[in-house]
């Protein structure tokens, strides 16, 4: 069970315009911001933050993992492309477009760096 998901960033200005973006077609909007982080809720619980992009609390320059990747679950199609479209649009490289993985298959994917190289995933799930 996860209770939240935090990224690291070393320009946090940047990371907030790439998520206020990337994570609105998932239902996702910046409900807290800090000096060293931003929190993103949905519309129906704004109180329980479900994804940080923060500062490192050690003051060392954020990394990104070698085999790490978030994946959110938008709620349809149309929000999996519009989120793969928004994170480009502002400054995400593609990692993987839209589709369904295998190429028959009922889950699709679409996959981006955010702009410090974290991998974020949507991943939608078609009723079989």
């Amino acid at each position: 069970m996860l209770a939240y998901v935090m990224v690291g960033t070393n320009d946090l200005d940047r990371s907030i315009r790439f998520y206020d973006a990337a994570l609105k077609p998932l239902g996702l909007s910046r409900t807290e911001n800090e000096a060293d982080y931003a929190g993103y809720s949905s519309k129906e619980t704004p109180a329980i933050i479900e994804f940080y992009v923060t500062k490192p609390f050690d003051g060392q320059p954020a990394t990104v993992g070698n085999g790490t990747m978030i994946s959110l679950s938008p709620n349809s199609l149309a929000a999996l492309d519009d989120f793969h479209a928004a994170a480009l649009a502002s400054g995400g490289k593609d990692e993987g477009k839209p589709g369904p993985r295998p190429t028959d298959a009922n889950v699709h994917y679409a996959y981006v760096r955010d702009p410090d190289g974290n991998k974020i995933c949507a991943c939608h799930e078609l009723p079989a």
